[in-house]
C-alpha cells in the first residue's frame, strides 16, 4: 500500500494547479469562490473611507495568510498587524515575525489569540495611537468626536470575525472553524468612537508557490473537500517529522528514538519512510479496515485534525529566515 501512495505520488507531481499555476506540484488545489473576486472590488471601493487596517494574519503561517492582491489595494493605507491563533503557534517563531514586521516593515504587531481575547486591549492603543494624528486634524476642522473607522481584513479563517466579537463584546458576528463563513462587508459601531468593517476572507487566484498552497491547506483556509487530504496529510508529517519529531512521538506514543533510526534508513526513498510513520500513527489510532490495513483517509483526518485544534503542539510552518 504504501508503494502505491508512494507512486501515485511521483504521478501528480507532473499536474499542474489550474488557477494557481504551481509548476510540479504534488497537490491539486483550485479554490477561488466568485465572491471572493466581489470583494476584492468592494474593498478597492470603501478603502478610502477608511483611517487604519487592521490586518489579521495567522501566526502559523504569516506570509501564506497574507493576500498580495490586498496588498496592492491598501496600499500606504495606516495599518496594524495582528498575528492570531498565537496559541496554536510556536511562540519563538511568533516573537521573531513580530520583530520582523515591526523592523522590516514598520507596521505595529501584536501577537493575539482571539478566542481567549488576548491582545485585544494592545489592539486598539494601537489602533488609537496611529490614528492619533489624523484624528487631531479632524479636530482642528470641528469633526470633533468622528469615529475611527477601522477595516478588518484577512484571508478566510483566519479570525477576523472573532476579533470584531471581542472587540464589541457581543456576538455581532457567526465564527466558525471553517473557510467562507462571512460572505458580505458589515459596519458594526463600537461605542461612540469606533466603526468596524468586517469584509469577507479573499483568498488570490495564483498562489506563487507550492509550499503557500500547502500552508493554507494544512491549517484549514481552503476547504477539504477541494483538496486531496491524504496528500496533504502526508506533506505535513513529512514537514513535522523534519521539524518537530518530538511533538509527533508524545501525541502517537511511539518512541523517538525508533522514528528517528527509521528515518535515518537512506536505502529506503524519503517517502517510504514518511509513509511508514504515517501508517504507524493510523495503526495506534485504530484506523484499521479489513485485511488490517490501515485507513488512509481516517489517519490523515487524524494528523490535520491533530495539527489544527493544537492537540500535536504549538507549531509554527513559516519561519522567520
Amino acid at each position: 500500500m504504501a508503494k502505491d501512495m508512494y507512486q501515485k505520488r511521483k504521478e501528480r507531481k507532473e499536474n499542474k494547479v489550474n488557477n494557481t499555476e504551481i509548476s510540479n506540484s504534488k497537490t491539486n488545489i483550485n479554490w477561488y469562490p466568485g465572491h471572493m473576486a466581489k470583494t476584492k472590488r468592494e474593498i478597492g471601493e470603501v478603502i478610502n473611507l477608511i483611517d487604519v487596517v487592521v490586518e489579521v494574519l495567522d501566526a502559523r503561517i504569516p506570509i501564506a495568510s497574507r493576500n498580495p492582491d490586498i496588498q496592492d489595494i491598501i496600499k500606504n493605507k495606516k495599518r496594524v498587524i495582528i498575528l492570531n491563533k498565537s496559541d496554536l503557534a510556536d511562540e519563538r517563531e511568533s516573537l521573531k515575525w513580530k520583530k520582523y514586521f515591526e523592523e522590516k516593515e514598520g507596521f505595529s504587531t501584536i501577537i493575539t489569540d482571539l478566542s481567549s481575547g488576548k491582545g485585544i486591549p494592545e489592539t486598539i492603543k494601537q489602533v488609537e495611537i496611529v490614528t492619533k494624528e489624523s484624528q487631531e486634524e479632524y479636530s482642528q476642522k470641528g469633526r470633533t468626536g468622528k469615529a475611527i473607522r477601522i477595516m478588518i481584513l484577512g484571508i478566510p479563517n483566519v479570525g477576523k470575525s472573532s476579533f470584531i466579537n471581542k472587540v464589541a463584546k457581543k456576538n455581532t458576528l457567526e465564527v466558525a472553524n471553517r473557510p467562507g463563513v462571512t460572505r458580505k462587508k458589515q459596519w458594526i459601531k463600537v461605542g461612540s468612537n469606533i466603526e468596524l468593517l468586517d469584509t469577507p476572507g479573499v483568498l488570490w487566484p495564483k498562489f506563487q508557490t507550492e509550499e503557500i498552497a500547502l500552508n493554507l491547506s494544512y491549517t484549514g483556509t481552503i476547504k477539504d473537500d477541494i483538496i486531496e487530504k491524504t496528500e496533504v496529510a502526508f506533506c505535513l508529517l513529512q514537514y513535522l517529522l523534519n521539524n518537530y519529531i518530538k511533538n509527533v512521538s508524545e501525541r502517537y506514543k511511539i518512541d523517538i528514538n525508533v522514528i528517528e533510526e527509521y528515518l535515518k534508513q537512506e536505502d529506503i526513498p524519503e517517502n517510504e519512510r514518511v509513509l511508514h510513520i504515517m501508517y504507524a500513527i493510523g495503526k495506534k489510532r485504530g484506523a484499521i479496515v479489513s485485511g488490517g490495513h490501515v485507513d488512509e483517509e481516517k489517519t490523515s483526518n487524524i494528523i490535520l485534525e491533530d495539527f489544527r485544534s493544537g492537540k500535536l503542539g504549538r507549531i509554527s510552518l513559516e519561519k522567520v529566515i
